[in-house]
């Protein structure tokens, strides 16, 4: 209308975030007889210890919930709260309805929009760029961010490239209305020339195939990470007006210690700011991993609420999204 003034756009923050991870912890030495391998031979090429997984009768729906039951607590919101609710997932077995709707449903957010995000190790970041916007925008108060998988019911116990990575569990963050901005702008992006280094090894309707597994060109996936990655971590923290030295925090996406090495190595990242590692104990959790890590780093005191962080997701597609966030829990 002429003469209005534009209303002011909100600001957006991370108010909380929490996670689950699957309640098995399985050694490398579980593992090793399908791969013909041994723990020394995983620990040097992964860094893991340990994965988590969850029980054969949990649904990665069930990670879902629990996570978002969690988040909602630490926020003091009830799920009647939650506008939006948004979903980043790879291991939901139907196409349709989302999981995200039943998500809604099983925690008491009836009414709030809700759909699905595929963009793999990625989907965490993308959800919360999707989160960030939606608030910005006034088109939602709370939204919901989860990134849940269990990875377990896609594993081929004999596949050498992926299946002893693997770990389930969900992590969730509520992104909410706040006093400054404290979401920086996501960088994202895809490479479809390289889709077929990540993903499953066979489509649904093959007839007489076993339902598909996951696997990887590692050693593919390896070279483009640690030459791409640090290039868009540059340009998240460029695009939020920093420099590395304010960070608090780097969480990657938890693919391959050695991986997140060679990113800190390439970043040239001052001492003072804290790297997430959570896949030592936790194995790769594909969209869970970067809340997760970044659950451990609040909850174990590593870094203070209110730090600066930097989150980068990247896998399948290839799919891949960083930003700069404020840490929940501290001055916001």
């Amino acid at each position: 209308m002429r003469g209005s003034t534009p209303p002011t756009p909100a600001r957006a923050q991370i108010l909380a975030i929490d996670g689950v991870r699957g309640g098995r912890l399985v050694p490398n030495d579980d593992l090793i007889g399908p791969i013909d391998s041994s723990d020394e031979w995983i620990r040097q090429r992964t860094g893991i210890i340990t994965r988590a997984r969850a029980r054969a009768d949990q649904s990665v729906i069930d990670l879902a919930a629990d996570a978002s039951v969690r988040v909602l607590a630490r926020a003091n919101l009830a799920a009647t709260d939650i506008d939006a609710i948004i979903l980043a997932t790879v291991t939901h077995f139907f196409q349709t309805p989302s999981a995200a709707a039943i998500l809604a449903e099983r925690i008491g957010a009836r009414g709030a929009a809700a759909w699905d995000i595929s963009a793999a190790c990625a989907g965490y970041c993308y959800g919360i760029g999707h989160a960030d916007a939606l608030v910005r925008a006034g088109a939602a108060r709370h939204v919901l961010v989860v990134g849940a998988e269990k990875l377990s019911d896609f594993i081929d116990p004999t596949d050498r490239t992926i299946s002893y990575l693997l770990g389930d569990g969900a992590g969730a963050a509520i992104v909410g209305v706040g006093a400054t901005q404290g979401i920086g702008p996501t960088v994202w992006g895809t490479d479809g020339s390289r889709a077929g280094l990540v993903g499953q090894t066979r489509g649904w309707r093959e007839p007489g195939a076993a339902p598909p597994t996951l696997t990887q060109e590692g050693p593919s996936v390896y070279r483009w990470a640690v030459t791409a990655i640090p290039k868009l971590a540059r340009q998240a923290v460029a695009a939020a007006g920093i420099d590395l030295a304010d960070l608090g925090a780097f969480i990657p996406h938890q693919a391959n210690l050695r991986i997140v090495d060679q990113f800190v190595k390439a970043l040239k990242l001052p001492d003072h700011v804290v790297v997430a590692r959570d896949i030592v104990e936790t194995g790769n959790t594909s969209a869970a991993s970067v809340p997760l890590a970044t659950e451990r780093l609040l909850r174990e005191g590593t870094v203070p609420g209110g730090a600066l962080a930097l989150s980068v997701g990247f896998g399948a597609g290839l799919a891949y999204a960083a930003q700069v966030t404020r840490l929940p829990g501290g001055e916001q």
